[in-house]
């Protein structure tokens, strides 16, 4: 535990010393849930549940691999993303408890709701990526497919593909959390998210013609629109949390002027 100066400050190499043990505790956990993921990947077929919205459309519903160490390349991708995943709460908590000593204590309470609805979010993000959004996608993309042409498509790209996609749907479902948590520091107002609609909706085809794989404008709509939709949910989650704020406030008023007197 780091000393403290008497005006609460701590000094620069106990500053440091913290953030080694941060660190330390970040990748431990980093690296014990890749290993994790690494046996599950291993044992139970994970790339299969993966690779599940392309295979109705592959000969024989099998990918393919071009290299002799592709295998374990995937299994090793796959179980790193899972690894981070999974890590991504206590990694998210020891920045938290390093910064912690400078936030107010109206902040800090709302740190740690955030971390569980955003990983939350993650998830959900992700599950619909490969359980909707990827099926759908496909369902277009092979709607153009001829009968002089067969897919053969490799399975390092694919597994590459299928993960961009879930990060991608996963990060772009932490829009609400974030723009609730900015509400409930009182960075944010609802008002002055309204304003901006039309520059979120330009923003929001923008990102996602940046963070989803291939040049095909498909697959930008389909990441666009429901970060826009997102967009508009944060709205309506920020209005309730502000006019929560402002009862509050109304309701600490008198307390304040009882006190004073």
């Amino acid at each position: 535990m780091a000393t403290k100066s008497p005006a609460g400050e701590m000094p620069f190499l106990d500053h440091l010393e913290e953030l080694r043990m941060r660190l330390f505790w970040s990748v431990g956990a980093l690296g014990l849930c890749t290993m994790l993921a690494f046996a599950i990947v291993w044992n139970y077929p994970v790339v299969d549940v993966i690779a599940t919205p392309i295979k109705p459309y592959l000969p024989d519903g099998k990918l393919i691999f071009t290299h002799p160490a592709d295998p374990i390349a995937i299994v090793l991708k796959v179980a790193f993303g899972l690894g981070l995943a999974a890590a991504s709460p206590v990694i998210v908590y020891q920045l938290w408890a390093f910064l912690s000593p400078a936030l107010h204590p109206h902040e800090k309470r709302v740190v740690l709701p955030v971390i569980g609805g955003a990983f939350a979010l993650f998830l959900t993000g992700a599950y619909l990526a490969v359980r909707f959004a990827m099926p759908a996608m496909f369902d277009v993309l092979y709607s153009f497919q001829s009968a002089s042409l067969t897919p053969m498509i490799s399975a390092r790209e694919y597994v590459g593909f299928a993960v961009t996609m879930c990060l991608a749907f996963g990060g772009t479902f932490q829009l609400p959390i974030v723009i609730l948590a900015l509400t409930m520091l009182g960075l944010v107002t609802p008002s002055s998210l309204a304003k901006f609609r039309k520059h979120a909706a330009v923003l929001s085809f923008i990102v996602a013609s940046v963070i989803t794989p291939g040049d095909l404008i498909i697959m930008t709509l389909w990441l666009g629109v429901p970060l826009y939709g997102l967009y508009e949910v944060s709205i309506v989650l920020s209005w309730i949390v502000h006019r929560a704020r402002q009862r509050r406030a109304r309701t600490d008023e008198p307390r304040i002027g009882k006190a004073q007197a």
